[in-house]
């Protein structure tokens, strides 16, 4: 079977001197790796600024942008990503599933 690529990105490379620089890396696919609105949400969290990003309405708006490309974050600490009809969420050691609980119906937890 084939295996895609992983490749580390480090926070370091997309800018210099992050106020939060944990995790320092995350393990991405070569195609996410390079992906603009990724850096932008991997932006946000790490610099704690969220003025460009709104709480959906609800879940129709969070579905559309995740379907546009944009990467949610979930409660100002994670980026979202679906892959597959799933919604996944950002580690360092790479993408993982969200499981569903209360919260994530929340739509105050989330940021487009």
């Amino acid at each position: 079977m084939y295996q895609k690529r992983k490749e580390r990105l480090y926070i370091t490379d997309i800018m210099e001197d992050p106020p939060i620089s944990y995790p320092m890396y995350y393990t991405l696919s070569t195609a996410l790796k390079d992906n603009e609105m990724l850096h932008e949400s991997l932006f946000a969290i790490h610099l704690s600024e969220f003025e460009r990003y709104e709480t959906p309405l609800n879940s129709v708006a969070l579905f559309n942008a995740l379907a546009s490309g944009v990467f949610p974050i979930y409660k100002e600490q994670y980026v979202v990503g679906s892959f597959g009809g799933k919604l996944m969420y950002l580690e360092a050691s790479g993408w993982k599933s969200l499981g569903v609980t209360e919260g994530i119906f929340d739509m105050h937890n989330w940021l487009v």
